[in-house]
């Protein structure tokens, strides 16, 4: 006789698995809830308190932590079999547990001694016993699964290799599980907690990483990091960057807008009446740039605007969604990697150095926009200010970014000296900064960037300010009739 013990808190799809597995010839060990399910459909199955001879207890904290339990699912046959005769111990062949749902629950409002509660005892320990005698028992933590359990059960069962998989994927739930306790009891009182536990699944090996003579892999199941193409080739380490530094800028807008980004630097940025137009404008902010680019936008894609997609070299294209005749067009180009852009997935941001991580939480931030000078913004400037200032904050410092009302004109990135930035972003103008705007990430520690951006036909800038020396930069900018504005907030992005 084979055994399986069903005790899920998901109760989704266990009663239809419960029938094949009875017509495989399963008997069935269950209790709570789960066993519940199984009567009010008419499967038989032995409650766990009949089977250990101890009743459910402490409100559900002890019922499935006995040897008679933990026995079966950690006797190895041939090996074990005499012990688990002589204390009645059947060897149970298939487990399927899901645990209390911690996760969802810590994003609750609930009190600690209520979230406590959600912390599964019995549940983790059954799977850790199953999966560590994989060769003889098949362990389920997952209702996404039971079709393929069901469909190997009427094959006559798993291989030791299924085993193995089905294994390594329940200890990989029960360490992400104790790395959301961890983490989450661990930040009470604090921002952070002392050891940071990271678990992302669905690894994903990518061609190679940022250069050929490096390996690489992705991890993730939503967000950018989920993200696969409906058309073109694999995405590499480099397309994820820059898709993952385009989605976020894009997501700054809430008109129409089209992003453009080269080596993880925007480098053209419009918004518009239309997407259409948006993109346009984007790519013509710096046409050289835009080739073999990632381009990111926030609205559909029809077939109009992927016409003018196809007319330039693009690695990537995210988007919303894509109409059909948009997708027919864009299928003519082979290798463009076409990504339905989701939402955005709410976390920390985290870097590898060497010996560890840097882990950053950006939080709700409300700026306090102060003109300082003379003259305030006319409409016009306003607009552009704000078009550069969300720039910025998504360009590599130091950042000075030119802009009018409607898309970027020049961008200089990544310059160790601001003024070299400027002169940059100047060089890469495709037309005149007369009346443009100017932003840039930090403040300006000398009048000498607004000097420069102002001789190139500047007439506004937007900064965070609070540098020793903002009254001479203030100055400057009376005497040249360029008007300021303080954000309080710097955007360095390194």
């Amino acid at each position: 006789m084979k055994w399986a013990l069903l005790s899920v808190w998901d109760k989704s799809g266990i009663v239809d698995l419960a029938r094949v597995l009875s017509r495989a010839g399963y008997s069935f060990i269950s209790s709570g809830g789960t066993g519940t399910a199984l009567k009010a459909e008419g499967i038989a199955y032995m409650d766990v308190a009949s089977y250990t001879g101890f009743p459910e207890m402490m409100g559900g904290r002890v019922k499935t932590l006995h040897p008679r339990i933990h026995g079966g699912l950690l006797g190895r046959r041939g090996t074990d079999d005499a012990v688990m005769k002589e204390h009645g111990i059947v060897p149970i062949d298939l487990l399927v547990v899901n645990l209390y749902p911690f996760e969802s629950m810590s994003a609750q409002a609930l009190s600690l001694p209520e979230l406590i509660e959600f912390i599964d005892v019995g549940g983790p320990a059954m799977i850790r016993a199953a999966a560590k005698n994989y060769k003889d028992v098949s362990v389920i933590t997952d209702p996404v699964d039971y079709p393929a359990v069901a469909s190997a059960i009427e094959k006559g069962g798993f291989s030791e290799e299924e085993r193995f998989s089905l294994a390594v994927k329940a200890f990989s739930r029960t360490a992400a599980y104790d790395a959301a306790i961890s983490n989450h009891l661990g930040s009470v009182g604090t921002s952070f907690p002392l050891a940071l536990t990271l678990q992302f699944p669905n690894g994903r090996a990518l061609r190679y990483g940022e250069n050929p003579h490096q390996e690489a892999a992705v991890y993730g199941t939503g967000g950018i990091a989920g993200a696969l193409p409906l058309q073109g080739k694999q995405m590499s380490y480099n397309n994820y960057l820059d898709l993952n530094s385009a989605a976020a800028l894009v997501r700054e807008f809430e008109e129409p807008c089209a992003v453009i980004v080269k080596h993880n630097n925007p480098c053209g940025v419009a918004s518009g009446p239309n997407l259409l137009q948006a993109y346009v404008e984007a790519r013509e902010a710096d046409p050289v740039s835009a080739y073999g680019s990632v381009v990111v936008l926030n609205r559909e894609v029809t077939r109009p605007l992927a016409e003018e997609v196809v007319k330039t070299f693009v690695e990537v294209l995210a988007a919303p969604s894509f109409t059909p005749e948009a997708q027919e067009i864009l299928s003519r180009k082979e290798n463009l990697r076409i990504i339905v852009l989701g939402s955005p997935v709410p976390g920390v941001e985290v870097r590898s150095i060497d010996g560890g991580l840097l882990v950053q939480r950006t939080p709700l931030n409300r700026e306090h926009w102060k003109v300082v000078t003379d003259r305030d913004p006319t409409p016009a400037e306003w607009n552009a200010l704000q078009l550069a200032w969300k720039v910025c904050a998504h360009t590599r410092s130091n950042a000075i970014v030119f802009a009018n009302q409607f898309r970027t004109l020049g961008i200089g990135a990544g310059q160790m000296s601001r003024v070299d930035s400027a002169k940059i972003a100047m060089q890469k103008a495709s037309g005149s900064l007369k009346g443009s705007a100017v932003g840039s990430d930090a403040f300006l520690p000398f009048p000498d960037t607004l000097e420069v951006a102002a001789s190139a036909g500047a007439t506004a800038l937007v900064q965070p300010g609070g540098s020793i020396r903002d009254d001479e930069v203030i100055a400057a900018a009376n005497r040249l009739g360029v008007a300021m504005v303080f954000t309080g907030t710097r955007h360095f992005k390194h």
